[in-house]
Order: C-alpha cells, then structure tokens, then sequence
C-alpha cells in the first residue's frame, strides 16, 4: 500500500513547533504538521472560575477555531454565525481536557491558563496538532510565572487510522477522509490521556487496535521529544 504523500506507515508528516513566537501573549508555539498549520497562544489571568475560588488551585481551558482561509472552501467565521458548532465545541473541550493533565493545579495557584488554537491552514489532523502546540504554549506560559514546578510532564497528541486496509500513523486530509478507522490519541508519559476511535467504514479488531496504539506511541513519543528540544 503506497499512501498519498509516499510516507512509510510509521511516519510522522514533517513536524515543527516554534515556541515564543508571540510578542505579547505569555506563551506561543506556532505547530505545523505537514500542511496543517495550528498558532497556540497561552495567556495568564490571575483569576479563576467561581468554582474554584478560595481553593488554591488553578484552571486551564482552552479555546479552537478555524480561520475562514484554512480550507480549499472559505469557511464564515462562527463568531458572525453568532454561536459555535458542535465540532468546535468538542475539539476545544478535547483541547482542555488534553491540556489539564500536564498541570498540578494546586502548584499553579489561582490563576487561570487559556490556550488559544487557531488553525491557520488545515490538512488533516488540526485537534492532535493543537493539543500538540499548546502543550508547548502552556509550558511556555507557565515557565514565564515562574511556576515550573506545577508542569507535571509534556501532553502530546498523533493521529492514527486505517487506511486501505492498513494501520498507518499521522493521517493528512487526503488519507482522513478515506480511512476506514479514525483515531486520535492523546498520551502524557506512558499513559493514555484520550483515545478517541470511530470505525468509519467497518468495525475494526483487537488485532487492528493493537497496531494503532503501536503506531500512536511511537508517534508521541517522537512529538515529546521535539517538544522538549523546543523548550530548552
């Protein structure tokens, strides 16, 4: 099986991640993925939600949107729309959830961390690229407090799926939108923070399964260390 972009199964697209590119936000990592280019900005508010006042710990959320050029179809801003739609709703919730597992909220104190993803250009994989980049904003952000000691560790996020019959790693647009399976994974060290996996043209085995968590493991694994070179 040749995919599209001539990749082996078990390659990731080309992957850079530029932290600090911001000039005002407290941290920023601009991600690109192949053709999928995502900016994460993480600001810092020394406030927290209501539900969390008075408890010494801190918040992080995260918000996603895609600007109207980033596909082949100019898509209207969903703020002139008046409301987001669902799939921005659940990347973002995605986003936060990812973004959370990295921090020890009572080390970070009451402040509140919002990660800003903004898919600039799209080809496949914009949610695993934002986790990706924003994990890299929010630990820039959080070493400009200086707060390192609430980082627990690097959340790093790939793509995986079957395609043509064939379990393959980093999926761009063109494989996406054909792959019998879809999956996305989101792991901080050796755990599992979200496996996310839809057999979208047949059911897929516990056999396919194990190939997939192989390839998404290896794939983080790599993610992590090019964050960790970024950040020095």
């Amino acid at each position: 099986m040749t995919r599209p972009s001539g990749r082996t199964i078990d390659a990731l697209r080309s992957v850079s991640l530029e932290p600090s590119v911001s000039l005002h936000a407290e941290g920023s990592c601009f991600a690109k993925f192949g053709n999928t280019h995502v900016l994460c900005t993480a600001s810092i508010d020394d406030r927290v939600p209501a539900f969390l006042r008075n408890s010494g710990k801190g918040w992080v959320t995260a918000e996603y949107g895609m600007l109207p050029g980033a596909t082949n179809t100019r898509n209207d801003r969903e703020a002139a729309r008046g409301k987001q739609n669902g799939r921005t709703v659940e990347i973002q919730r995605l986003i936060g959830r990812s973004l959370r597992a990295m921090v020890d909220m009572k080390k970070l104190g009451e402040r509140t961390i919002r990660i800003d993803c903004d898919v600039i250009q799209a080809d496949g994989g914009t949610r695993t690229a934002s986790i990706t980049g924003g994990a890299l904003a929010l630990a820039d952000a959080i070493r400009s407090i200086p707060a390192e000691e609430a980082l627990v560790g690097f959340v790093s996020s790939v793509s995986v799926g079957i395609y043509r019959g064939t379990p393959v790693l980093d999926l761009d647009y063109a494989e996406d939108s054909n792959a019998e399976t879809d999956m996305n994974v989101v792991r901080l060290g050796d755990g599992f923070i979200e496996l996310q996996g839809t057999g979208e043209a047949a059911p897929f085995t516990k056999s396919e399964l194990a190939q997939l968590i192989d390839l998404a493991e290896k794939g983080t694994e790599q993610l992590l260390q090019l964050q960790q070179a970024a950040l020095v």
